[in-house]
């Protein structure tokens, strides 16, 4: 109990004294994901909106498999960027294995299904309820897509923060491709890992509390996006939790 109580004091002291080592760590990790999810959304947010208006032969075995994807666990995805940007790989040119570019790639092939299917959750249920309305008048399955996203920007607004979330506290993958090298591409996750293996517990436990405010932080703003969109949808205003006006 002891080494829990002085590790969690030092902890916060290495947060509030800002210490250099864990924003550096703190920032690289910000900034990957950030990237990753910029990527991966502007794909995966026209994919999805396509898919859930789009008719095609096959459309339920792409469907069946971008569900899957879902599911593929992240050391998995880190072993695929792998052996693409290894030396022998056919993307070995580039030279970009072990570093921030690498683990960009592979947060990124990571939260692409994310993004992609709940986009087109999201978008099939409004095309359910306004597609026929908006075929009637001439839209076209383009023009519907991005009608139908518009009008679901709320629903997909929350789908990037997860997308994020997602992203963020990411390990396997990471780790693989990025190598964990101090300086150049230690992220909180995989700092996390290291410091707690080296016995380090104070840096470790101060990061997983940043980490962990994140999350936090993240959930406030999903829960602040659906508290608007249903002020906007019904015109109430939004109450705290306390159930007092504002």
């Amino acid at each position: 109990m002891a080494t829990f109580s002085e590790s969690a004091s030092t902890a916060l002291q290495l947060i509030t004294s800002m210490d250099a080592e864990l924003l550096t760590i703190v920032g690289r990790s910000l900034a990957v994901s950030a990237t990753a999810c910029a990527l991966a959304c502007s794909l995966g947010l026209v994919l999805g909106a396509w898919l859930g208006v789009a008719r095609f032969a096959g459309r339920g075995a792409v469907l069946t498999l971008l569900n899957t994807f879902l599911a593929v666990p992240s050391v998995v995805v880190g072993l695929v960027v792998y052996l693409l940007l290894s030396r022998t790989g056919p993307l070995g040119f580039l030279g970009w294995l072990f570093s921030f570019k690498a683990m960009v790639i592979a947060q990124a092939v990571l939260v692409l299904p994310v993004v992609t299917a709940l986009t087109r959750q999201a978008v099939e249920d409004a095309q359910n309820l306004h597609g026929e309305q908006l075929q009637s008048l001439g839209a076209r399955p383009l023009m519907r897509s991005l009608l139908l996203a518009w009008d679901e920007r709320y629903a997909l607004l929350t789908v990037l923060i997860a997308s994020f979330g997602r992203a963020v506290s990411e390990v396997g993958a990471v780790m693989i491709v990025g190598g964990n090298i101090d300086g150049f591409t230690r992220v909180m996750t995989t700092a996390i890992a290291l410091e707690t293996s080296k016995g380090d517990l104070p840096l470790a436990l101060g990061l997983g509390l940043i980490l962990l405010g994140v999350v936090l932080l993240l959930n406030v703003l999903i829960a602040a996006v659906r508290r608007w969109r249903e002020y906007q949808e019904s015109g109430v205003t939004p109450s705290l939790s306390l159930g007092v006006s504002v």
